[in-house]
């Protein structure tokens, strides 16, 4: 009978087939709905994954579309290595962004540093603050906080349109939008010619520091033991509840500065459609790198490279833009199906399979 049988290691091979088996698998799904709407399959994936790259305005535009996915990813990869499934960071990024709007027309009058420093501090802070009483509940009364992040999700989309459609609508024009951050607090643009901004050197430097502290200190070895095995670590003397609380609250963090980059970087302000679904991308981010930094960030650009071509797809073949985002979910889908082939094997077993005392009677 074919069974799973678990590995004795695991495979190097498996970290990088099972992530192309799933994008495979994935684009085989989008292009057989492509072709229910009439768009020929080839065309599918060649316009999500080869078209944004044949361009120099495709590859700056894909930065752009990746940079929040890499802050997001990047933070579900630092909470689930140090024991925290943070399924909010959809959540935490827009308070971070909310957190980047207040305080962005306030500053204009201080010099630019430090009216950006002060961005990116604001949306650490907000970020960390949207995790913390899942974190509480999570450390000290052993609440689920799959649930409790996820919950927090709509209610900061309901925050979000509450004070865009009241205190923070705008007066002159009656949109649903915050008033424009001050120029001193904007991200400056890294190229003149595109919409690259300050924010993608930011997520690149949170994943570097991320990879060094979790890979290279002793406090990140802690850290991984305290979400491997909990209470090994416990009985080992490790601060489990400090370790699994400073998870949650770096994961919220990042999350967070990934909305006041989109705020200072992107939008100037904020809108109800400034996250575009990136906490949730996030998360496939880090599940097709494998809950690595640096396989989260290759991941979160792959995924940007998508939702630039999901974008241009929709004008030139007709079809949904909406099929880039089947794509993404149907991806995190197979991967996480497939995840469960890192540790375990098929393999087969007899159908009736005899027992110990069986043999021994057929010996005698």
């Amino acid at each position: 009978m074919l069974r799973l049988i678990a590995r004795t290691s695991e495979t190097r091979s498996a970290r990088w087939v099972l992530p192309v088996a799933a994008m495979i698998a994935a684009l085989v799904v989008v292009s057989i709905a492509g072709a229910a709407v009439g768009a020929a399959p080839w065309s599918i994936a060649k316009a999500l994954l080869w078209t944004p790259l044949s361009s120099d305005f495709g590859r700056r535009e894909s930065l752009v579309s990746a940079t929040p996915f890499v802050f997001t990813g990047v933070a579900v990869a630092v909470a689930f290595r140090g024991g925290f499934y943070n399924i909010g960071a959809e959540g935490q990024m827009l308070a971070g962004a909310i957190g980047a709007a207040w305080i962005g027309p306030h500053i204009g009058h201080w010099p630019r540093p430090l009216a950006i420093a002060a961005t990116v501090a604001i949306g650490l802070i907000f970020g960390a603050l949207w995790i913390l009483p899942p974190a509480v509940l999570k450390v000290y009364r052993r609440t689920d906080e799959v649930v409790t992040t996820l919950m927090l999700n709509p209610v900061a989309l309901l925050l979000v349109s509450a004070l865009l459609t009241g205190p923070w609508k705008d007066p002159e024009t009656g949109f649903p939008e915050s008033e424009r951050t001050a120029t001193a607090a904007e991200f400056p643009r890294l190229f003149a010619d595109s919409r690259i901004h300050l924010g993608l050197l930011v997520a690149i430097a949170v994943a570097g520091l991320c990879w060094y502290v979790i890979n290279k200190r002793t406090t990140g070895i802690k850290y991984r033991a305290a979400g491997l095995a909990p209470e090994a670590s416990r009985f080992a003397g490790l601060p489990v509840n400090r370790l699994n609380l400073a998870a949650a609250l770096s994961s919220g963090a990042i999350a967070g500065l990934a909305g006041a980059s989109e705020v200072a970087g992107v939008q100037y302000r904020l809108t109800q459609g400034l996250s575009g679904g990136a906490g949730f991308t996030g998360i496939v981010a880090a599940t097709l790198g494998g809950l690595t930094i640096i396989g989260s960030v290759l991941s979160a650009v792959m995924l940007g490279v998508v939702r630039v071509g999901s974008q241009s797809m929709s004008r030139t073949l007709g079809v949904p833009s909406q099929l880039g985002d089947l794509f993404t979910g149907v991806l995190l889908l197979f991967m996480a199906s497939i995840l469960i082939f890192r540790k375990y094997k098929l393999g087969f077993s007899p159908r009736f399979p005899r027992s110990e005392a069986a043999k021994d009677g057929a010996k005698a």
